[in-house]
């Protein structure tokens, strides 16, 4: 393949969603009365079907729940920048309706080439958003990357790891890496691990709300899940301590225009009755603050 063809193909995937690829894909206050989840894009993060191999599997799932739009990980797909591959994905997800709107949870380092193929990728698949574990030294190379291909880098929180809580485990420690950075670094904060931050020995109860108030402009995406400290494992929503309106209601504030990727990491060899079930719970609420 010539190079001029080469780059015509991998920056023909920015229009696969039909338009230029720009960190906003909604804006929640704009509600359709017609629409159940409230204007919001509203996704399944596909590590909840890791055990669904290959992705088809997944995507087979996903479109029985009705839902449109999928965050990826690279089990599902990985990332690459050559034609087939890529063409045969989004064949696939073609196939069963389903949008790829992010794609994560990917670490990214101070290698500026391979950090430029990540987003290479990105841009080829379509993708508006890469959720990101980065390292500080990062940052210098990511205010490059974002700006040259207008993909917002979305920081994931993971709460405790091991003996000490994930560097970027709360709102406030993201902002603190991000402010002076570029607009397209931000952050898919993650409930359940903003969650998980209050057992012990770490004791920090964050609440999801005021995360999300904390990030203001910089929320792009949100992973949105229920989790019970007691018995160490994710929940339908509202069986812990989730209050999925606030949430909500938190997310319209700050003009959210990112995505929610329902991600549920218990029952992995058959999540579908429980993820149907948190997807009742967020319609329901959407009609609460109706």
């Amino acid at each position: 393949m010539s190079n001029q063809t080469r780059r015509q193909f991998l920056q023909a995937g920015a229009a696969a969603l039909g338009a230029a690829a720009i960190p906003a894909l909604t804006q929640a206050a704009a509600v359709q009365d017609n629409d159940p989840f409230g204007g919001f894009t509203v996704a399944i993060q596909s590590y909840s079907y890791r055990n669904f191999q290959p992705l088809e599997k997944a995507l087979e799932q996903i479109q029985m729940l009705g839902i449109r739009n999928v965050e990826l990980y690279r089990q599902h797909l990985m990332p690459t920048t050559e034609e087939a591959p890529i063409k045969a994905a989004r064949s696939l997800l073609e196939k069963y309706r389903v949008t790829p709107v992010s794609f994560g949870v990917e670490r990214f380092t101070k290698d500026h080439d391979a950090n430029r193929r990540l987003f290479t990728f990105a841009r080829a698949m379509g993708m508006r958003y890469l959720s990101a574990d980065p390292d500080p030294d990062s940052f210098d190379s990511l205010d490059k990357l974002v700006a040259e291909f207008n993909i917002g880098i979305a920081i994931h929180p993971h709460g405790p790891v091991g003996k000490q809580l994930h560097r970027w485990y709360s709102a406030e420690s993201i902002m603190d890496g991000v402010r002076n950075r570029h607009r397209l670094i931000g952050s898919c904060l993650d409930t359940g691990h903003l969650i998980r931050s209050a057992q012990d020995p770490f004791n920090r109860k964050l609440d999801p709300a005021q995360q999300v108030r904390h990030m203001g402009a910089r929320n792009f995406g949100l992973h949105l899940k229920d989790h019970d400290n007691k018995q160490r494992t994710d929940v339908v929503f509202g069986r812990g301590v989730l209050d999925v309106p606030g949430i909500l209601r938190a997310l319209r504030e700050v003009k959210f225009g990112g995505y929610i990727a329902i991600e549920y990491e218990a029952n992995p060899n058959n999540p579908t009755a429980d993820i149907r079930a948190c997807l009742d719970v967020f319609r329901e609420s959407v009609r609460k603050l109706s």
